[in-house]
């Protein structure tokens, strides 16, 4: 039997170790820096054979899951989708802001997919025709698209990336909901063999319909999400949509035109102004120490309750509304406040009277708000008092009264959606199940992990002041073999074909590789803590005179010196650890 190549390191292209440090670096340059990946366009980036490595894995990882725990088929949709199939699920207009739109030669309105619900509802539509063909799990890992405004963190906000969306349908809402289960059980085993201390929390369906979903959240400072906690009794959801007991309005002493502030934001029509009007002052429940509050403490999830066209990513609106009052459709304008209810009646009689003793109406703008139409809103659709402030750390929680609330910033990698009949009902996916004899629309959910973000965020979350510092899961490759200047090939690949016979722990993990290049020791070291391979193996001085190589592991703080006929045993453990 012939013996299987030896992969080297040499025949591998990859831009690595050309780039100098400036400053503080974070993961996504050292990914850079490391030759993982380059850009290509804002928010669009090139993945070169190290980070194409990474993703295969990742990639191959979540396959397995998916069709080893759930009996998922795997299908690839067309990225191209029809914008008519939009208008039908009702969503065109929802997400229209976040859509690459074109239209071919006869004019046709089509996107590049951000998701892909209408399309694959569409097909089971046009292709199951009996309640026998269910329970059906489609699942596919494929490009998306999003024109984020503003993309950022590298891989970690992007305006193209590789996404893993898994499509279930159902005969009743029962099976679908035990679907729903057993897929997050099926993300718990993913992401713990990914080495990430992800928390699932409950979320917000959002723009995707539906009534239960759950986010799975990597704690990270870089996270652009906030989780909200309690450690007494396991409370654990998207601040989004937390609750917590309403303060205490603002202490006595402190006079009323002093104890309001306002946050402006406007419609993304440009034909509201939206006034939050929020206490400055509070006291805490559990302390009943004050805290100053300021428009970062304003939850802009509640105000699009009350307001769901407002653009959040607005940070100055009085430009946007001024040239929207100057305009010509200035009669189609009006304000709308949102009112924190510990104001109080007082308060919202004296906005809505217009009163002077309201100040903060900026006066260079015409028209003057008396002259305008303006709604004001102090409770929420279901009559509940408004609490326009962020949960923070300390506050009490909502769900077992003694316990306090914890704040964490966090990454979303996943999230897991029970749709219904959202996309079922609209676009006419359906079965009839005796003895009825009318069809009924199918039970839906559909769950995605970010394959891309998942990158990112294993390189931040993981790396070091070294360099990056993968799992044996996701490394590039999990063992390298690194000779020294004056080793002899033959001795080099010896070793390399020792740990490649690993038949005990860890078998099947290993992916080694030879570090032949034309450079020296020390730069071949430096290198390879910067790519940040889970294992190496040097061939140094102590092999010129023992014939004993040396296996180091960064994420271990593992140095030791080990006879050639012990290093399978040793890497093998090693693997199964990491």
């Amino acid at each position: 039997m012939v013996p299987p190549a030896v992969a080297r390191l040499s025949r591998v292209w990859f831009p690595s170790g050309g780039i100098a440090v400036s400053g503080a670096e974070d993961a996504h340059s050292k990914l850079i820096r490391a030759g993982f990946l380059r850009q290509s366009n804002a928010g669009m980036f090139h993945m070169l054979p190290l980070g194409r490595r990474v993703q295969d894995k990742v990639e191959g990882l979540v396959a397995s899951h998916m069709e080893e725990l759930l009996g998922a088929s795997r299908v690839s949709l067309s990225t191209i989708s029809a914008e008519a199939l939009w208008k039908n699920s009702g969503r065109l207009e929802k997400v229209a802001s976040e859509l690459f739109r074109f239209s071919d030669r006869r004019d046709v309105p089509y996107l590049l997919a951000p998701t892909h619900e209408e399309e694959i509802t569409s097909l089971v539509a046009r292709t199951v025709k009996s309640y026998k063909e269910l329970p059906l799990r489609l699942y596919q890992i494929t490009r998306k698209y999003r024109d984020e405004l503003r993309p950022r963190h590298g891989l970690l906000r992007g305006r193209e990336f590789i996404m893993k969306d898994l499509y279930t349908f159902d005969n009743s809402t029962q099976s679908a909901l035990e679907t729903y289960e057993n897929v997050r059980a099926a993300y718990s085993k993913i992401f713990a063999a990914l080495k990430l201390p992800v928390v699932p929390v409950k979320a917000s369906s959002g723009d995707m319909g539906g009534d239960l979903s759950h986010e799975y959240h990597l704690p990270t400072p870089l996270g652009e999400d906030c989780v909200v906690s309690c450690a007494d009794c396991g409370y654990s959801v998207n601040e989004e949509i937390a609750s917590s007991p309403i303060s205490d309005f603002v202490p006595d002493g402190i006079s009323y035109n002093t104890s309001y502030e306002i946050w402006r934001g406007i419609t993304k029509d440009r034909t509201k102004l939206v006034n939050v009007w929020y206490p400055k002052w509070t006291r805490t429940l559990s302390s009943q120490k004050l805290r100053e509050h300021t428009a970062q403490d304003v939850n802009l999830s509640v105000v699009k309750s009350i307001e769901p066209d407002l653009d959040a990513g607005v940070e100055d609106a009085l430009p946007l509304w001024a040239a929207a009052v100057a305009a010509e459709t200035r009669t189609a304008v009006k304000v709308v406040n949102v009112i924190d209810s510990r104001l109080g009646t007082s308060f919202l009689d004296a906005l809505t009277g217009h009163s002077p003793d309201i100040s903060s109406w900026p006066s260079e703008l015409n028209p003057p708000i008396s002259s305008l139409p303006v709604s004001s809103h102090h409770e929420d659709a279901r009559g509940v008092p408004l609490n326009l402030l962020r949960i923070r750390t300390g506050d009490k929680c909502p769900q077992c009264v003694i316990g306090s609330l914890k704040v964490d910033k966090a990454m979303e990698l996943g999230h897991t959606f029970f749709l219904g009949t959202r996309y079922s009902e609209p676009l006419g996916a359906m079965t009839t199940i005796p003895p009825a004899s009318h069809p009924s629309p199918m039970q839906m959910g559909c769950y995605g992990i970010g394959i891309s973000r998942v990158i990112g965020a294993a390189a931040e979350h993981l790396a070091d002041k070294t360099g990056l510092n993968w799992p044996i899961a996701m490394a590039p490759y999990s063992c390298v073999v690194v000779p020294g200047n004056d080793c002899d090939d033959g001795d080099a690949e010896q070793v390399y074909n020792q740990i490649s016979s690993i038949s005990g722990p860890g078998r099947g993990l290993v992916d080694v590789i030879l570090d032949d290049r034309k450079r020296s020791l020390p730069w071949k070291l430096t290198d390879a803590d910067l790519i940040g391979f889970p294992v190496l193996v040097l061939l140094g001085r102590e092999w010129r005179t023992t014939k004993r190589v040396e296996v180091q592991c960064r994420a271990l703080g593992l140095k030791q010196f080990v006879e050639i006929a012990d290093l399978p045993t040793l890497v093998g453990q090693l693997h199964a650890q990491l």
